[in-house]
């Protein structure tokens, strides 16, 4: 049988490990991005390594995230990130150039290369025939260093496309398509490679939104491949030299295909507040909407934007409706001026904000008390908005400006006629905002500034022989590191900032869980979470395992794990254990106290099932699927002790 795209990169970036199906691999990584929410703890993580200069062949810090500085925080956060990147030979991309997969996409993505960020949305690269894959912060410092990234092997879905998308439905919809049959975890422990003729009718960017959505079912990774598609794009960019091309075998052999009619797609819509609760946009139609924000790193590309701009050439917003684009980079809409799309844009209603994340990351554009908000982001889980309770719908470009328009949700198929874009065969490219690595020698004469909010890590005590402690808190299905550690312009400030920042978890399930767990700790006991399925799904923020762990948080014992979430833990040596039996979940209550006795030498012994003795009630089995190099991380405390031990 053939090899697959994934199957060909993985073994071309092969360090250790066999490309079998479940069992660890460590894979070597060429590029690797950072954007500030994430970053500047990455790279204090990269400091406490101790490595001269990044060992990638590129490396690149974004600032898209916390870009509102409504005093010095982020400010500083900033100038430390552009320090940073001089002193250690990495790129930086100032505040306003763009989206951190957008920019990515335009300027930097290679097809056959693998890419490790610290945004759970990197896979919006493997629209130009990338591997690229979303980590903790300390996972992609550490291929900063040289290191291998490790996971379990994927299984490799192949998602074969053929016919036509009808007009007014985009590669949104058959995103949304592909998460309503999966769900926001049955994309866990594989990736999707698309293949099949209804791939030639996409454009890079358009695939981009289809990878960049496939995070959201839980999926490693999306991957399309490099053909004559891809080379226009490069070539657009002027990057034809960095152009690969590289296919499926035409037999190659997919653990399961998926087939997928494009013509047979609608415009399709995710109600409050999960991108897996998908219906047609025509189910939800006639219901009003107060606010819609066209941007994120899904829908924010030039195609998107003129989209819009050709429909606002016939038509106006609804004076009801706060209707906002947040451009994706300086390149979309320096072209949407060129291309004289920016008239019919501002005159038909727009707000126009600046080229970042924003209400994506709950950075402002909260929309109104007991309103529809219509958005072309990635997530809508509740009150993620700043807004709760929200009421947020995930759209389509063509959806958002049909809704807009008529001032209540929309079918966009009622505006008539498809409008005709015409992509340029040549960006203009302005790279005016991107600062290039100094050379070795005058890098190494920078200095570093820090600001008042940056803190340096703490010390990561070890794993002790017995753990005792409380299962503080117990939590249902589908919790998401935004109910563990909260975004929005209050908290993001804190990033850089761990003891103040861990004052947020858990903040809107029990206000208390701070004080709470402080308690605990200081009682010489540790702190243990109880969850149910695909624990963790969502953002890849580090800090939603750092900030528990220095509250004392050394177990979690759930149904299942989301898969960054998971490493997360691991990394700052937290327990990641699974319930044998799931129905022992209704046995615990927040509160019980708990024993694990002869721990280290059960997991150095490779013992999988962990005895867990709850006081006053019968023992629990929960099972350890830790990895040799991972059971060393829980023991040392951290992946960053075992790093500067070794």
């Amino acid at each position: 049988m053939g090899i697959t795209l994934t199957h060909k990169i993985l073994e071309s970036h092969l360090i250790s490990g066999r490309l079998i199906e479940g069992e660890e691999i460590g894979i070597k990584i060429d590029q690797t991005l950072t954007q500030d929410a994430t970053g500047t703890m990455t790279y204090l993580e990269f400091e406490a390594i101790g490595i001269d200069r990044v060992r990638t062949e590129l490396s690149v810090s974004y600032i898209d995230h916390n870009i509102l500085q409504t005093d010095f925080r982020n400010a500083d956060d900033h100038r430390y990130l552009l320090t940073v990147a001089k002193r250690y030979g990495i790129w930086f991309s100032k505040p306003g150039n763009g989206i951190c997969h957008q920019v990515h996409l335009e300027r930097f993505a290679k097809p056959g290369k693998t890419l490790l960020g610290s945004d759970s949305h990197t896979p919006t690269a493997g629209g130009c025939g990338m591997l690229a894959i979303g980590a903790g912060g300390l996972d992609v410092a550490m291929a900063m260093a040289g290191e291998p990234f490790y996971l379990k092997m994927p299984k490799i879905i192949g998602i074969y496309l053929y016919k036509n998308l009808k007009p007014w439905v985009s590669a949104r919809d058959v995103a949304l398509y592909i998460i309503s049959k999966l769900t926001v975890k049955g994309g866990f422990g594989k990736i999707l490679e698309y293949f099949g003729p209804g791939i030639k009718n996409l454009t890079v960017p358009e695939r981009a939104t289809i990878c960049n959505l496939g995070t959201e079912t839980g999926a490693t990774t999306s991957i399309f491949p490099s053909d004559e598609i891809t080379l226009s794009w490069l070539k657009a960019q002027n990057r034809e030299n960095d152009f690969l091309y590289l296919m499926p075998d035409p037999d190659a052999n997919y653990d399961e295909v998926i087939e997928i009619d494009l013509s047979k797609i609608e415009p399709l819509c995710a109600c409050p507040s999960s991108p897996d609760n998908v219906r047609k946009v025509q189910e939800e139609a006639g219901k009003p909407v107060a606010q819609v924000i066209i941007g994120s790193c899904a829908n924010s590309s030039l195609r998107d934007l003129l989209i819009v701009a050709k429909v606002l050439e016939k038509y106006k917003i609804h004076p009801d409706v706060s209707f906002e684009i947040n451009p994706g980079s300086l390149q979309v809409l320096e072209n949407l001026v060129y291309l004289s799309a920016f008239k019919s844009i501002l005159q038909g209603g727009t707000r126009l904000n600046q080229s970042g994340c924003l209400g994506c990351i709950g950075m402002g554009q909260a929309p109104p008390t007991n309103s529809i908000s219509l958005r072309t982001f990635t997530r809508n889980f509740p009150g993620r908005s700043g807004t709760n309770p929200d009421f947020i719908y995930l759209v389509s470009p063509e959806t958002a400006v049909a809704s807009a328009i008529k001032g209540v949700i929309t079918d966009p198929r009622e505006l008539g006629d498809y409008p005709k874009i015409e992509i340029p065969e040549k960006f203009i490219i302005n790279d005016s905002l991107l600062i290039p690595p100094l050379p070795e020698e005058k890098a190494k004469k920078i200095e570093i500034i820090r600001g008042p909010n940056i803190i340096p890590l703490p010390p990561f005590d070890p794993l002790p022989e017995i753990l005792e402690g409380i299962f503080l808190l117990k939590v249902k299905d589908n919790i998401t590191t935004d109910d563990i550690m909260p975004a929005g312009a209050q908290i993001l400030p804190l990033r850089s900032n761990l003891p103040a920042i861990s004052e947020f978890v858990y903040k809107n399930i029990d206000p208390e869980f701070f004080k709470k767990a402080l308690e605990i700790k200081n009682k010489g006991l540790a702190v243990g979470i109880v969850g149910g399925e695909n624990y963790g799904q969502g953002s890849s923020r580090e800090h939603a395992a750092l900030a528990p762990r220095y509250l004392g948080v050394r177990i979690k014992l759930a149904k299942s794990f989301a898969r960054i979430h998971r490493s997360n833990l691991i990394n700052f040596g937290i327990l990641p254990l699974v319930f044998k039996n799931k129905k022992d979940y209704d046995k615990i209550k927040a509160g019980d106290h708990f024993a694990v006795y002869n721990l280290k030498e059960s997991l150095l012994r490779g013992k999988k099932e962990i005895e867990i003795e709850i006081k006053g009630k019968e023992k629990i089995l929960a099972i350890s699927e830790l990895s040799m190099r991972e059971i060393k991380c829980i023991l040392k405390g951290s992946r960053l002790n075992l790093a500067c031990s070794s």
